[in-house]
């Protein structure tokens, strides 16, 4: 692993991801998945909901029945890794109009689930970054369908690396954190061994705090979808996944190849027209 450094300055990503053929018997009351539709101006697109996942289910079911997701955009569009709806501003947006950042006044708690990952054609919920959501809360309303890529086994496995390397990071930049008026008084000071001591006592402390939960390790199942159908594996353990796409996935393929402006928003609104609890 590099080499952790506070001689430098730390960063922190927060993000609103940050990021067919199925038979439609869809009552809870027999254990079966609800289905809902999405009608948009570029084709239909039917997701079931995972009974596991039981309130992000349920609230998706009550916004949609509500009209919450009715003529919303798809307002962040990256190919080659997810499309992303229901922000209730989008709505009414002008073109010029910063979308992102709307909700319904509430977050869900997360409701990770090993089953399910993001794999292409997943349904999970968007959520803000680790900074100011530590308890990786989804949004009230936002979510994203995964386009995402295939990776061969070697990149899974380079994968697995880098994601455990990052958790150590993670950790490590939380307990600097706390040391800040520390380390800028180090640093005015010019006392560079004092920061190289405090840097080993705070990798010390993080590779013991990383050491006592188990390395993230990919399933078979993971690696077997990720080399075949494609995803996006780095988001997995951090967002929660609450359904899939049953039908539409061309839908969805057309929309993630259209064109989009630096903030990753489509050039033309692409829009849910309607989103409909199929019983």
């Amino acid at each position: 692993m590099k080499k952790l450094s506070i001689l430098f300055t730390l960063m922190a990503c927060c993000l609103m991801a940050c990021t067919g053929g199925q038979k439609k018997t869809t009552n809870m009351e027999t254990g079966n998945e609800t289905l809902v539709r999405l009608e948009t101006t570029m084709g239909n697109i039917t997701v079931k909901l995972y009974n596991e996942t039981p309130k992000h289910r349920d609230n998706f079911i009550k916004l949609a029945k509500e009209g919450t997701y009715d003529s919303t955009l798809f307002h962040r569009v990256i190919k080659n890794f997810m499309i992303q709806a229901g922000d209730p501003q989008s709505k009414t947006a002008t073109d010029t109009t910063t979308l992102g950042n709307g909700d319904v006044g509430y977050t869900l708690p997360a409701e990770f689930n090993p089953k399910f990952f993001h794999k292409k054609g997943a349904l999970a919920a968007a959520r803000l970054g680790d900074e100011v959501n530590p308890n990786k809360e989804s949004s009230g309303c936002q979510f994203y369908i995964v386009t995402g890529r295939k990776f061969s086994e070697a990149q899974m496995i380079s994968m697995e690396n880098q994601l455990n390397e990052a958790r150590l990071e993670t950790v490590f930049n939380e307990l600097a954190r706390k040391h800040m008026k520390e380390i800028y008084k180090m640093r005015k000071a010019g006392d560079n061994d004092g920061l190289l001591e405090l840097q080993d006592s705070l990798e010390a402390q993080a590779r013991g705090i990383v050491a006592k939960e188990p390395a993230l390790k990919f399933s078979r199942e993971q690696i077997a979808a990720y080399t075949t159908v494609g995803g996006a594996p780095h988001l997995d353990g951090a967002y929660t996944v609450f359904g899939e796409v049953t039908e539409g996935m061309e839908v969805i393929d057309k929309i993630q190849a259209v064109k989009t402006n630096r903030a990753d928003r489509p050039e033309t609104d692409v829009r849910i027209l309607k989103a409909t609890v199929i019983e």
